[in-house]
């Protein structure tokens, strides 16, 4: 693979990143109140993309491919994955409002991710984003040169986009956290967790519509 064709690739994936997906709801969502948490949910899509890269290397995403069902029932785990993320997240706020606690979860901290959670979060929603899986299905192979060293090569690219992306998101997380300082008030911050929540829930049954009628 030469330079020109790994610099492409680390173009596309830029460009992947700066797309509006879950992953930067999610991260979002979580450094609002907790930065540390939300550049750990920022690691964990990014390891969990190295788990994609790992199954084009193998050959398991290609079967993925082939099969349009398997793919169908991927689709619909990860939008059911991020319609229970967005719904839990909004009942969360509402009974945090209920019970009087400030947003920034100083008090009884229902709202705040643990780092451990945020990693967790941040794998799953990669995982589970089937745009995550169509992106190396249909692109990764054509940066593996025919009889060469599939599994390495594979890694290497997922390696770069997990690079770009953690930088993203890791940068989401920081602004988020440093610019809406204001946000945290609790009535706007509120509103915002509602927001970021009902936008996850609706990509989530936007993925799930999608793969239920394909």
């Amino acid at each position: 693979m030469t330079l020109a064709s790994l610099a492409a690739f680390a173009g596309l994936c830029l460009i992947l990143s700066l797309t509006p997906g879950p992953d930067t709801f999610l991260v979002l969502r979580i450094a609002l109140n907790r930065p540390s948490a939300g550049i750990a949910a920022a690691a964990g899509s990014a390891v969990a993309a190295i788990g994609w890269a790992a199954l084009v290397g193998v050959g398991l995403a290609a079967i993925l491919e082939q099969s349009a069902q398997v793919f169908r029932w991927l689709k619909i785990a990860g939008g059911l994955y991020l319609l229970y993320l967005g719904i839990s997240s909004f009942l969360k706020t509402r009974k945090a409002a209920k019970n009087g606690m400030a947003a920034d979860g100083k008090e009884g901290s229902a709202l705040r991710y643990s780092n451990l959670a945020g990693f967790g979060a941040g794998a799953l929603s990669t995982l589970l984003n089937p745009k995550v899986g169509l992106f190396y299905l249909a692109v990764v192979p054509q940066f593996i040169p025919q009889g060469g060293d599939t599994m390495g090569t594979a890694m290497i690219l997922g390696a770069v986009e997990a690079v770009i992306g953690f930088a993203y998101l890791a940068v989401v997380a920081l602004v988020a956290y440093k610019a809406m300082g204001w946000l945290r008030r609790p009535k706007v911050s509120t509103g915002v967790e509602r927001v970021s929540s009902g936008i996850i829930a609706a990509l989530g049954a936007g993925v799930i519509a999608s793969g239920a009628s394909s």
